[in-house]
């Protein structure tokens, strides 16, 4: 007969449980004796320190009738009674600091006047007196660039027998060297609050040195040669700022300034980016959620070679008149808004010829006659952000009148209108960019109606900016006229004498650009730009006319461009950067200037104390 199996021990923690409570049970007396030691030892320092105390003999300190201060017991009966809060004689009267640097001199801190990233007078950390600061800031700007640029010739102006052709040399270096030095003397601790009173003035000195490859091209004098050398002191800044009032316990102001000064009528500089003579109220509402700008200016002459402010010229006879809104947060959080209404009244009725000799207005397009106008610029732009996707934005409608057109010398209505967007997107240390563009033309030189965009003075940081070849270049409409398809710094095809000393023009083909880029931040002081851009005429009829050539084709070509940004110190003091840009003609450029590719290099070094 089998044994029946042993059962299996289905409590297997049972063992563990009773040696464990077994263990506590032989530990409980020695942790009582233990327990109770610690009590006598408490009683004796108790004894010791809270003993009843005689009134004759009290502790040092605040003393309570009856209350041992020490341990808060009472002296006569041995029970304990609650601490008394501490009285205001108890404490000694605060040392208030007048002001912030104060108490960074408290600290022992020194200073250097040749240190930038420290405490130093020079940068306004500390004041000359009472609350007035001085602040200097010196900035070296230095460019190099080689570059290729359709240039005219013909028999008597070639310095070669063999150019007796329509174009000539292309080859074009330039080396310039700008000095600024910004002076700033103002009032008020400014951390919170804008100052009570800023003086401004920014005098910058320049050198420039050009080299061609055709005459005529420097100066309309011959015997000039083929180079220039020239400097120049310009003032780029000189002004008053007044604060008026603060109109909230926020900070938000009124302030008033008059003087030469720098101003920018939206965020990407299409409509008009410059540093001129006016006077402009500005400040900010509800917590700067909005802030504002109402301004006149009074356009300054510009030298030809440096495009700095000529003082020695007189002021020009054109007016722009400013009233913008920002208002942050609308539509969505981080995305700012921004309205513009803009008036430029332009009354420059005679001739004018620049430096070196050449005709600047009226333009040498078309009937070459003087013309005044009037214009009102209607805009909306906006920056910020939708998520994760980046967009800024512009638009504007140009309205207006003309009493002289370049090609019927009639009086004329102007219409036109222009818009840009790009949008970007961040993707660990990639940002990348789409952008797109498009400023009418006009497609009928001999109609009393003018539809071709053009700007009071654009600068676009746009699609690559000047590491662009067709942005930074001004291109010759060689055999149209003494006029630029687009203008140095400008993305516009507005057939100006200019950047500098030119009018408007609304007669234009116009501009459309479609473009794609990337931005990497390769090292933290290190990043890599590249775009590519496509670009066309918007209408060519004005250019037919203008060259007397037929069917002239719509497309301008593709420029890529990449560009090095290197910050040695991750900083803005010192910025270096490389860059290359190359035009691959398309057939509206072939019919224009010939298949060759136009190429640009620069180099840009900028110091900055």
């Amino acid at each position: 007969m089998n044994k029946m199996p042993a059962p299996e021990n289905k409590t297997p923690w049972r063992p563990a449980a009773l040696s464990l409570l077994a263990a506590c049970l032989l530990t409980l007396p020695l942790s009582n004796a233990i327990a109770e030691s610690n009590r006598d030892n408490h009683k004796d320092i108790e004894q010791e320190n809270c003993r009843p105390l005689p009134p004759e003999h009290p502790r040092p300190g605040r003393r309570v009738p009856g209350i041992d201060p020490a341990c808060g017991r009472d002296g006569e009966t041995g029970t304990f009674r609650p601490i008394p809060r501490p009285a205001a004689t108890d404490f000694s009267p605060a040392q208030a600091l007048p002001d912030r640097w104060r108490i960074v001199d408290s600290l022992g801190y020194q200073q250097r006047w040749y240190d930038p990233y420290n405490r130093n007078i020079l940068k306004g950390d500390t004041p000359l007196y009472d609350d007035w600061f001085f602040s200097l800031t010196a900035i070296s700007d230095s460019v190099f660039e080689y570059r290729d640029v359709p240039t005219p010739v013909g028999i008597q102006s070639s310095g070669s027998s063999a150019d007796l052709d329509l174009l000539g040399g292309r080859r074009q270096t330039q080396l310039l060297q700008n000095l600024a030095l910004e002076l700033i003397y103002l009032k008020g601790d400014t951390v919170f609050r804008p100052p009570d009173y800023e003086f401004r003035l920014t005098p910058v000195f320049n050198y420039n040195d050009t080299d061609v490859e055709e005459i005529l091209t420097v100066d309309v004098n011959p015997n000039d040669g083929d180079s220039r050398y020239q400097d120049f002191v310009g003032l780029q800044a000189a002004f008053v700022d007044v604060h008026l009032r603060n109109v909230s316990e926020h900070y938000d102001f009124d302030s008033l300034r008059v003087g030469i000064q720098p101003f920018t009528a939206d965020f990407r500089g299409f409509l008009f980016q410059e540093n001129q003579l006016g006077v402009r109220l500005f400040g900010t509402r509800n917590n700067n959620i909005f802030q504002y700008n109402l301004a006149w200016f009074r356009r300054l002459e510009k030298d030809t070679n440096s495009g700095l402010n000529d003082l020695g010229e007189s002021p020009r006879n054109d007016d722009v008149f400013v009233a913008n809104l920002y208002w942050q947060d609308l539509l969505a959080l981080g995305h700012t808004s921004q309205f513009t209404l803009l008036y430029n009244r332009n009354r420059e009725d005679a001739f004018f010829f620049d430096h070196n000799g050449l005709i600047q207005r009226p333009a040498s397009l078309g009937v070459e006659r003087p013309r005044q106008y009037d214009v009102l610029y209607l805009g909306y732009n906006s920056d910020g952000h939708f998520g994760r996707l980046n967009i800024s934005s512009a638009s504007y409608y140009a309205i207006g009148r003309q009493d002289s057109a370049p090609f019927t010398g009639r009086d004329s209505d102007i219409s036109a209108f222009f818009a840009a967007l790009e949008l970007s997107i961040d993707q660990s240390w990639i940002r990348w960019r789409a952008s797109l563009l498009y400023g009418s033309g006009d497609d009928d030189p001999f109609d009393d109606r003018e539809t071709g965009f053009d700007a009071v003075v654009e600068n676009p940081l746009f699609a690559g900016a000047d590491t662009s070849y067709w942005i930074r270049q001004a291109v010759p409409l060689v055999g149209g006229g003494k006029v630029a398809l687009s203008s140095r710094s400008g993305v516009l095809n507005s057939l100006r004498a200019s950047r500098e000393h030119g009018q408007s023009n609304f007669t234009n083909p116009g501009v459309m650009l479609a473009g794609v880029g990337a931005d990497f931040d390769l090292l933290p002081e290190l990043r890599l730009s590249l775009n590519a851009n496509q670009l066309w005429f918007q209408t060519t009829e004005v250019l037919e006319v203008a060259r007397q050539q037929a069917n002239i084709d719509k497309d301008i070509g593709q420029d890529l461009s990449l560009a090095l940004i290197y910050r040695p110190l991750m900083s803005q003091n010192i910025v270096m950067r490389l860059s290359y840009a190359e035009l691959l003609p398309g057939e509206g450029y072939k019919n224009l200037f010939g298949d060759e590719r136009q190429r640009s290099v620069l180099l840009n070094v900028i110091l900055t104390y």
